[in-house]
Protein backbone atom coordinates (compact mmCIF):
# COMPACT_ATOMS: atom_id res chain seq x y z
CA UNK A 1 0.00 0.00 0.00
CA UNK A 2 1.27 3.23 -0.75
CA UNK A 3 0.91 6.34 1.80
CA UNK A 4 1.42 10.20 1.80
CA UNK A 5 2.95 11.86 4.74
CA UNK A 6 1.95 15.37 5.23
CA UNK A 7 5.42 17.27 7.92
CA UNK A 8 7.03 20.23 8.03
CA UNK A 9 10.60 21.02 9.62
CA UNK A 10 12.79 23.67 10.60
CA UNK A 11 15.75 23.07 8.97
CA UNK A 12 18.46 24.80 10.61
CA UNK A 13 20.41 21.03 11.55
CA UNK A 14 19.78 19.49 8.41
CA UNK A 15 21.92 19.85 5.05
CA UNK A 16 18.27 19.87 3.30
CA UNK A 17 15.62 17.06 2.67
CA UNK A 18 17.58 14.36 0.34
CA UNK A 19 19.72 12.21 2.48
CA UNK A 20 23.14 12.18 2.05
CA UNK A 21 26.71 10.36 3.30
CA UNK A 22 27.86 11.81 6.38
CA UNK A 23 25.69 14.04 6.65
CA UNK A 24 21.97 14.75 8.42
CA UNK A 25 18.76 15.43 6.47
CA UNK A 26 15.30 15.30 7.05
CA UNK A 27 14.65 12.29 4.31
CA UNK A 28 16.84 10.44 6.57
CA UNK A 29 15.52 10.71 9.77
CA UNK A 30 11.79 10.09 8.52
CA UNK A 31 13.06 7.11 7.04
CA UNK A 32 14.53 5.49 10.66
CA UNK A 33 10.93 6.83 12.25
CA UNK A 34 9.12 4.96 10.04
CA UNK A 35 11.63 2.12 9.44
CA UNK A 36 11.91 1.09 13.28
CA UNK A 37 8.07 1.60 13.95
CA UNK A 38 6.56 -0.37 11.12
CA UNK A 39 9.08 -3.10 11.26
CA UNK A 40 10.37 -3.06 7.92
CA UNK A 41 12.67 -1.10 5.15
CA UNK A 42 10.97 2.33 4.43
CA UNK A 43 12.32 4.79 1.61
CA UNK A 44 10.60 7.75 1.56
CA UNK A 45 9.92 10.00 -2.10
CA UNK A 46 9.83 13.73 -1.14
CA UNK A 47 7.80 16.40 -3.37
CA UNK A 48 10.83 17.88 -3.75
CA UNK A 49 14.16 18.89 -2.69
CA UNK A 50 15.01 22.00 0.00
CA UNK A 51 19.03 22.76 -0.02
CA UNK A 52 21.02 23.49 3.49
CA UNK A 53 19.32 25.32 6.24
CA UNK A 54 15.91 25.62 4.00
CA UNK A 55 12.62 25.32 6.01
CA UNK A 56 9.26 23.29 5.02
CA UNK A 57 5.75 24.53 6.41
CA UNK A 58 4.27 22.07 4.24
CA UNK A 59 6.30 19.52 2.90
CA UNK A 60 5.18 15.64 1.72
CA UNK A 61 6.18 12.32 1.17
CA UNK A 62 5.17 9.17 -0.57
CA UNK A 63 5.91 5.47 0.82
CA UNK A 64 5.09 1.55 0.56
CA UNK A 65 4.30 -0.71 3.64
CA UNK A 66 2.68 -3.66 4.01
CA UNK A 67 0.00 -2.00 5.66
CA UNK A 68 -0.89 0.30 8.55
CA UNK A 69 -3.34 -1.05 10.99
CA UNK A 70 -3.46 2.62 12.77
CA UNK A 71 -2.72 5.91 11.09
CA UNK A 72 -3.57 7.79 14.25
CA UNK A 73 -1.61 6.33 16.75
CA UNK A 74 1.37 5.82 13.68
CA UNK A 75 1.12 9.33 13.53
CA UNK A 76 1.63 9.94 17.72
CA UNK A 77 4.33 7.78 17.62
CA UNK A 78 6.38 9.06 14.80
CA UNK A 79 6.13 12.64 16.61
CA UNK A 80 7.50 11.55 19.73
CA UNK A 81 9.97 9.32 17.67
CA UNK A 82 11.18 12.06 15.60
CA UNK A 83 13.71 15.30 16.90
CA UNK A 84 11.33 18.47 18.02
CA UNK A 85 12.48 19.89 14.63
CA UNK A 86 10.49 17.99 12.71
CA UNK A 87 6.23 17.61 12.90
CA UNK A 88 4.12 14.86 11.36
CA UNK A 89 0.69 16.35 10.60
CA UNK A 90 -1.38 13.90 8.94
CA UNK A 91 -0.39 10.34 7.11
CA UNK A 92 -3.11 8.86 4.56
CA UNK A 93 -3.51 6.41 2.20
CA UNK A 94 -3.42 7.11 -1.39
CA UNK A 95 -3.61 5.24 -4.89
CA UNK A 96 -0.59 3.17 -5.24
CA UNK A 97 0.32 5.17 -8.54
CA UNK A 98 0.27 8.67 -6.68
CA UNK A 99 3.48 10.31 -6.88
CA UNK A 100 4.63 12.83 -3.98
CA UNK A 101 6.97 14.55 -6.34
CA UNK A 102 5.45 13.91 -10.19
CA UNK A 103 2.04 14.10 -9.28
CA UNK A 104 2.46 18.00 -7.20
CA UNK A 105 0.96 20.65 -9.48
CA UNK A 106 1.98 23.61 -7.86
CA UNK A 107 4.23 24.58 -5.27
CA UNK A 108 4.79 28.26 -3.19
CA UNK A 109 8.13 29.42 -1.05
CA UNK A 110 7.91 32.50 1.10
CA UNK A 111 11.02 34.23 1.51
CA UNK A 112 11.64 36.50 4.53
CA UNK A 113 13.42 40.00 4.53
CA UNK A 114 13.91 41.34 8.30
CA UNK A 115 13.57 45.21 8.29
CA UNK A 116 14.68 45.45 11.56
CA UNK A 117 17.33 44.08 13.89
CA UNK A 118 15.42 41.18 16.29
CA UNK A 119 16.70 38.61 18.31
CA UNK A 120 14.17 36.29 17.68
CA UNK A 121 13.68 35.86 14.26
CA UNK A 122 17.78 36.08 13.86
CA UNK A 123 17.65 31.95 12.18
CA UNK A 124 14.50 32.48 9.98
CA UNK A 125 14.98 35.69 8.31
CA UNK A 126 17.91 37.43 6.45
CA UNK A 127 18.42 40.71 7.96
CA UNK A 128 19.44 44.04 5.72
CA UNK A 129 20.29 46.96 7.25
CA UNK A 130 20.01 49.10 3.75
CA UNK A 131 16.11 50.17 2.87
CA UNK A 132 14.37 48.81 0.06
CA UNK A 133 12.47 49.88 -2.49
CA UNK A 134 9.48 47.45 -2.60
CA UNK A 135 7.58 49.03 -5.38
CA UNK A 136 10.74 48.84 -7.65
CA UNK A 137 10.50 45.12 -6.65
CA UNK A 138 7.21 44.45 -7.46
CA UNK A 139 7.33 45.97 -10.83
CA UNK A 140 10.27 43.51 -11.82
CA UNK A 141 7.93 40.73 -10.29
CA UNK A 142 5.54 41.62 -13.15
CA UNK A 143 8.44 40.66 -15.99
CA UNK A 144 9.08 37.39 -14.20
CA UNK A 145 5.22 36.54 -16.61
CA UNK A 146 7.21 36.89 -19.20
CA UNK A 147 9.67 34.16 -18.97
CA UNK A 148 8.89 30.66 -18.67
CA UNK A 149 12.87 29.96 -19.03
CA UNK A 150 14.78 30.68 -15.59
CA UNK A 151 17.89 29.26 -16.30
CA UNK A 152 20.07 32.44 -15.05
CA UNK A 153 18.59 31.59 -11.62
CA UNK A 154 19.43 27.76 -11.64
CA UNK A 155 23.11 26.40 -10.04
CA UNK A 156 24.83 25.07 -12.99
CA UNK A 157 25.89 21.77 -12.01
CA UNK A 158 22.09 20.80 -11.98
CA UNK A 159 21.14 17.74 -14.49
CA UNK A 160 17.68 19.07 -14.78
CA UNK A 161 16.74 18.46 -18.76
CA UNK A 162 14.99 21.51 -19.06
CA UNK A 163 14.73 24.85 -17.34
CA UNK A 164 11.25 25.99 -17.84
CA UNK A 165 9.12 26.38 -15.10
CA UNK A 166 5.77 28.03 -15.66
CA UNK A 167 4.78 30.81 -12.66
CA UNK A 168 1.48 32.02 -11.48
CA UNK A 169 2.82 34.28 -8.53
CA UNK A 170 5.10 36.26 -7.49
CA UNK A 171 4.83 39.50 -4.79
CA UNK A 172 6.68 41.50 -2.41
CA UNK A 173 4.38 42.37 0.66
CA UNK A 174 4.97 44.37 4.26
CA UNK A 175 4.64 42.17 7.02
CA UNK A 176 4.92 44.31 10.45
CA UNK A 177 8.88 44.35 10.50
CA UNK A 178 9.79 42.00 7.62
CA UNK A 179 8.83 42.11 3.18
CA UNK A 180 8.40 39.17 2.22
CA UNK A 181 8.48 37.30 -1.35
CA UNK A 182 6.06 35.07 -2.21
CA UNK A 183 6.29 32.79 -5.48
CA UNK A 184 4.02 30.17 -7.18
CA UNK A 185 5.17 27.67 -9.70
CA UNK A 186 4.23 24.47 -11.47
CA UNK A 187 8.29 23.78 -10.47
CA UNK A 188 11.34 25.30 -9.31
CA UNK A 189 15.31 24.92 -10.12
CA UNK A 190 17.94 24.15 -7.58
CA UNK A 191 18.40 27.76 -6.18
CA UNK A 192 16.15 29.52 -8.16
CA UNK A 193 13.88 31.30 -5.84
CA UNK A 194 17.35 32.66 -3.40
CA UNK A 195 18.66 33.66 -6.70
CA UNK A 196 15.52 35.69 -7.88
CA UNK A 197 15.27 36.67 -4.26
CA UNK A 198 19.10 38.43 -3.90
CA UNK A 199 18.33 39.81 -7.75
CA UNK A 200 15.48 41.63 -6.59
CA UNK A 201 17.46 42.83 -3.24
CA UNK A 202 20.21 44.34 -6.07
CA UNK A 203 17.06 45.96 -7.54
CA UNK A 204 15.59 47.50 -4.10
CA UNK A 205 18.78 48.90 -3.39
CA UNK A 206 19.29 50.78 -6.81
CA UNK A 207 22.09 48.60 -8.40
CA UNK A 208 20.65 47.68 -11.13
CA UNK A 209 17.54 48.78 -13.04
CA UNK A 210 14.05 46.94 -12.82
CA UNK A 211 14.71 47.11 -17.21
CA UNK A 212 17.92 45.22 -16.61
CA UNK A 213 15.97 42.26 -15.53
CA UNK A 214 15.24 41.46 -19.40
CA UNK A 215 18.25 41.00 -20.24
CA UNK A 216 19.58 39.02 -16.67
CA UNK A 217 16.88 36.32 -17.91
CA UNK A 218 17.02 36.37 -21.18
CA UNK A 219 21.07 35.37 -21.27
CA UNK A 220 20.53 32.09 -19.46
CA UNK A 221 23.74 33.21 -17.31
CA UNK A 222 23.86 32.76 -13.49
CA UNK A 223 26.57 34.99 -13.09
CA UNK A 224 24.89 37.98 -14.13
CA UNK A 225 22.00 37.23 -11.85
CA UNK A 226 22.12 38.47 -8.30
CA UNK A 227 23.29 36.90 -5.39
CA UNK A 228 22.22 33.69 -3.41
CA UNK A 229 20.84 34.83 -0.29
CA UNK A 230 21.45 32.69 2.81
CA UNK A 231 18.91 29.65 3.22
CA UNK A 232 17.44 29.98 6.46
CA UNK A 233 14.90 33.28 5.06
CA UNK A 234 13.50 30.68 2.49
CA UNK A 235 10.38 28.42 3.41
CA UNK A 236 8.60 25.85 1.65
CA UNK A 237 4.66 26.80 2.60
CA UNK A 238 2.76 25.09 -0.17
CA UNK A 239 2.60 21.77 -2.25
CA UNK A 240 -0.78 21.26 -4.05
CA UNK A 241 -1.82 17.83 -5.41
CA UNK A 242 -4.99 16.80 -7.36
CA UNK A 243 -8.01 15.56 -5.27
CA UNK A 244 -8.01 12.54 -6.99
CA UNK A 245 -4.92 10.83 -5.05
CA UNK A 246 -6.10 10.04 -1.67
CA UNK A 247 -7.53 7.35 -1.71
CA UNK A 248 -11.51 6.80 -0.67
CA UNK A 249 -12.45 5.26 2.54
CA UNK A 250 -15.08 3.02 0.63
CA UNK A 251 -12.26 1.99 -1.79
Amino acid sequence: MRYFIEFSYNGKAYHGWQRQPDAITVQEKLEEGLSQLLQESIAVMGAGRTDSGVHAKQMFAHFDCDGIKDITMLTFKLNSFLPIDIAVHEIFEVNQDAHARFDAVSRSYKYRVATQKSPFNYDFAYYLKQPLDIDKMNEACLLLFNYIDFQCFSKSNTDVKTYNCKLTKAIWTKEENELVFTISADRFLRNMVRAIVGTMINIGLGKIEVSQLNSIIESKDRNKAGYSVPAKGLYLTEVVYPEHLRKKEHE
